[in-house]
């Protein structure tokens, strides 16, 4: 006899009456009902909020590679470590490393380039007045605004006729505006940046920082730059690429003559064979130093759309195991249950009911708990975003601030939106009532095959 055939109700008024009774027989012990429920409502609500957060910090991943540019390939420098340092120059008080304005000629002339954007940058101190703030100066040329979607608040961003004339212009960033001249216009000021003096010519929006990418590009804070021609920086700022730091006594300088070079392709179908061409030019002219790095963001997006999918996968599983906990509680209520009635199933069995009503019944009441569970667990699950955003606020206020955990980690978190997939919504509530009625047909075959003698002699 196969079970399953039970679970058809072919008359409405049939499932009407077996509702009543399961909804009778369940409000007769509230609270045990009560929190037989939550086994389920958590497990739906955390099946939705668990893929809510991967879709969330999936999507956060992927607007960041985005970001980047489809069609860019991204080369950076990077120090290396010191065994891959050229042995024949000895001992060398400037580490020389990264990329040159050879390269630069070598990249622009590929076919499939359309641009090739190069910026140097330093770590420096701004001041205006009797204020202070440290800050990245970068050298760069007009396209660098448009690359990185940096938009304009006031003013006007750098121009060619500015690079050309080693003009002391600079356009600053958000923060550098609001911390340097708070309640002042800046446009037309002028800051003291490495000794040198430059007026303000614009002032950029606020721009959401962008998150490191393994080891290969670093997280950049974009609001709390100073933009200036790279040619001014060139030769005012670093003659010769060389950056001297002087700390606590200590000294250390670095000959670098650019940072990056963004290039942007002509077609997304031949980025990845230009990545290439580029990474093969690269190690002709920087023989096994391992100082450039090539960022491909195409490459990056489509591993993070596999990373996606598993990322579901494995919180969806996680998740999923509460839901079979609490359909494993489920199962021993019912149990339970089925021992508290035995004398009733005794009565309705020598009364004319047959096995297949006393299992409808029992299933009935079963898929109530689960339904019912389920229906709560979505509606929770539905405000996964706003109850993200208090844990957050909670979390901003006595963990992250001034704490180390709160560098890339936190701003990670802060940054992330949760997004609900309503593909989640009917799935966990598909699954809750099937684990009600998989986890309620023992409890519900064992009680239609009691003897209905030997139930109507219990006490």
């Amino acid at each position: 006899m196969n079970p399953l055939r039970y679970l058809v109700f072919f008359h409405p008024a049939r499932l009407a009456r077996s509702l009543r009774m399961a909804l009778k027989s369940l409000l007769l012990h509230k609270l045990r009902s009560g929190l037989t429920m939550l086994g389920i409502v958590f497990g739906v609500f955390s099946v939705i909020a668990m893929l809510a957060i991967g879709e969330g910090a999936s999507t956060q991943a992927q607007q960041q590679v985005l970001q980047l540019g489809a069609t860019n390939i991204l080369c950076v420098s990077v120090k290396p470590p010191e065994e891959t340092s050229d042995p024949s120059q000895g001992r060398q008080w400037v580490v020389r490393y990264g990329l040159k304005e050879a390269d630069l000629k070598l990249l622009d002339v590929i076919p499939s380039v359309v641009r090739a954007i190069p910026i140097r940058e330093i770590g420096t101190e701004a001041r205006y007045g009797g204020r202070t703030l440290n800050a990245r100066l970068v050298g760069c040329t007009p396209d660098y605004f448009e690359v990185n979607h940096l938009s304009r608040a006031t003013g006007r961003f750098l121009t060619d006729s500015d690079g050309e004339k080693f003009a002391m212009r600079a356009v600053i960033a958000h923060d550098v505006a609001r911390e340097l001249f708070r309640h002042e216009d800046p446009l037309g000021k002028t800051i003291t940046v490495n000794q040198q003096f430059f007026r303000i010519i614009g002032v950029t929006r606020f721009r959401t920082a962008s998150a490191a990418i393994g080891s290969s590009l670093s997280g950049q804070d974009y609001n709390k730059d100073i933009y200036i021609p790279l040619e001014t920086l060139q030769t005012r700022i670093i003659p010769g690429g060389v950056d001297v730091q002087r700390k606590s006594g200590s000294f250390s300088a670095e000959e670098v003559q650019l940072n990056q070079i963004t290039l942007q392709v002509t077609d997304p179908q031949v980025v990845l064979q230009t990545a290439e061409t580029v990474r093969e030019s690269i190690e002709r002219n920087h023989p096994g130093m391992k100082d450039v790095h090539v960022v491909v963001p195409m490459e990056l997006l489509k591993q993070a759309e596999q990373l996606r999918g598993i990322f579901n996968v494995v919180l969806g599983s996680i998740a999923f195991i509460s839901l079979i906990v609490g359909g494993i509680g489920i199962m021993n209520i019912m149990l339970a249950t089925v021992t508290e009635r035995t004398r009733e199933i005794g009565v309705r069995r020598a009364l004319g009911a047959k096995q297949s009503d006393i299992i409808e019944q029992f299933l009935t009441e079963t898929m109530v708990l689960s339904g019912t569970g389920g229906l709560i667990g979505v509606v929770l699950g539905l405000l996964t975003p706003q109850a993200f955003q208090a844990v957050r606020g909670l979390a901003n206020r006595w963990i992250l601030e001034g704490s180390a955990a709160g560098g890339e980690l936190g701003r990670m978190f802060t940054q992330m939106e949760p997004t609900v997939p309503y593909w989640s919504l009917p799935l966990a509530f598909g699954f809750s009532v099937a684990i009600g009625v998989i986890f309620g047909l023992y409890p519900a075959r064992a009680a239609a095959r009691l003897d209905p003698i030997e139930a109507l002699r219990h006490e």
